[in-house]
């Protein structure tokens, strides 16, 4: 059987990977458990198996004491000294118990413990070799689908690829081969479990690493990427070499190098754009293949107003806004276009709406001026005795006689008073 045993452990270290070390811990724990259920045996027990024999061995582990209290765990001082006259109290003597056969149910149990930590080792192992992968490229085998994933062969694992992830309107057979970006490997309870992705920039940069050596070497730095998966992708790249173009590098000859992308993406287009430190340089390159006049920029909003030919407009807007909105992503700034026409008629109407303001600011400071000379050349002490001559009326009786201060009695004013109103009686 010790033979056996260890052939039994040579293969499973070739077939699954898993070292002997690891077995022989799984081994020794599950003889353990099964021997504690079996016979009922407390936590004293040990198991030591030889990796050179593959001979196993189970001990009893007890206590030297003057009375025994538990014979499982204890044993007699006198008793000690009639195996070994070196014992003390105290001492640890271990005791072989190993029994001839441990029944069904401890074999059972060794069998149930053996294959859980063969599974841990071999999820353990998953993990490690994929965890290395995480945000990275791999190639797969489509193998299924259901309602919420496509299912890829990374070799020993199925990775998930989830609707979200998948490129719109690409369509996925069975046994075909797809690269796929590892977005994230976790280690679950039910064991490792990948992720990837087909519409994840990232997917893109990795393609032209593989395609372009320039950029494997670093020659060729890749320093940003804007996609719409499927449909269409901006890269800007630059060179570290002056002797090296870092577009024409990209492209390869006659197209090859990014063609063999496209193919890979399904016809996804794509615009390589050259980097550069001045951003009015970098956007107008990002808005290729459009011409752009003029970039004006506003630092606080971190956006910019492009100015196009007339004619290119279109072009530089792209279908459905697209090749903005790719620009926009690529470069970091809000992007706002216009043609010449557009901007000359908003920079007529901005003078004049200019003119109108100056012109309203230079009336409203010659009325402040005039209303200060008014202020000047008004005696103030003459106010008074105007408003009083304005509102005098005649007929009045009061106000048509001779009414000055000291000259009329209140007792006057009152007969005049009455005189005007007979008057005006016999006159009705």
């Amino acid at each position: 059987m010790s033979k056996e045993m260890l052939h039994a452990l040579d293969e499973l270290e070739k077939e699954k990977g898993i070292s002997k070390e690891v077995v022989i811990d799984a081994l020794e724990a599950a003889l353990v458990s099964a021997y504690k259920r079996n016979y009922g045996q407390a936590q004293n027990v040990e198991v030591q198996f030889d990796p050179k024999k593959g001979n196993i061995h189970v001990y009893a582990v007890k206590e030297v004491v003057d009375v025994v209290y538990d014979s499982r765990l204890e044993v007699d001082i006198k008793d000690a000294l009639e195996l070994n006259k070196a014992y003390e109290i105290g001492d640890m003597i271990r005791f072989e118990v190993t029994p001839k056969n441990f029944g069904r149910i401890a074999a059972q149990t060794a069998k149930q413990v053996i294959m859980q930590r063969v599974r841990e080792a071999e999820r353990n192992i998953i993990y490690n070799e994929y965890i290395q992968y995480e945000n990275d490229i791999m190639q797969g085998i489509v193998e299924r689908q259901d309602n919420r994933y496509i299912y890829v062969n990374l070799g020993k694992i199925e990775a998930v690829l989830s609707k979200q992830e998948q490129i719109p309107n690409e369509v996925y057979h069975p046994h075909d081969r797809i690269k796929v970006y590892v977005t994230k490997v976790e280690n679950t309870s039910k064991g490792p479990q990948v992720f990837v992705s087909r519409s994840h920039p990232n997917l893109l940069k990795r393609l032209f690493e593989q395609e372009v050596p320039e950029i494997y070497d670093g020659i060729v730095e890749i320093i940003s990427v804007a996609r719409e998966a499927g449909d269409r992708a901006k890269v800007a790249v630059t060179s570290r070499d002056p002797n090296v173009d870092p577009v024409g590098t990209c492209v390869g000859p006659k197209g090859q190098r990014v063609q063999a992308i496209v193919n890979e993406l399904k016809g996804e287009n794509m615009d390589i754009v050259e980097w550069s430190e001045d951003p009015a340089a970098y956007i107008a390159n990002a808005l290729n293949p459009a011409k752009v006049v003029d970039v004006t920029f506003n630092e606080e909003a971190g956006s910019c107003l492009v100015v196009v030919p007339d004619y290119q407009l279109s072009l530089a807007i792209g279908k459905r806004g697209q090749n903005a909105r790719l620009a926009a992503k690529l470069t970091g700034y809000k992007v706002d276009i216009k043609s010449e026409s557009d901007m000359e008629d908003t920079q007529a109407v901005d003078s004049e709406l200019e003119t109108l303001a100056a012109q309203h600011t230079e009336d409203y400071v010659a009325d402040v001026e005039e209303i200060r000379d008014m202020e000047n050349t008004i005696d103030i002490e003459q106010i008074p005795q105007e408003l009083e001559d304005q509102m005098r009326q005649p007929g009045d009786p009061v106000m048509d006689a001779d009414y000055e201060e000291g000259e009329l009695s209140s007792e006057d004013v009152e007969e005049e008073i009455e005189s005007a109103e007979e008057r005006d009686a016999k006159n009705e």
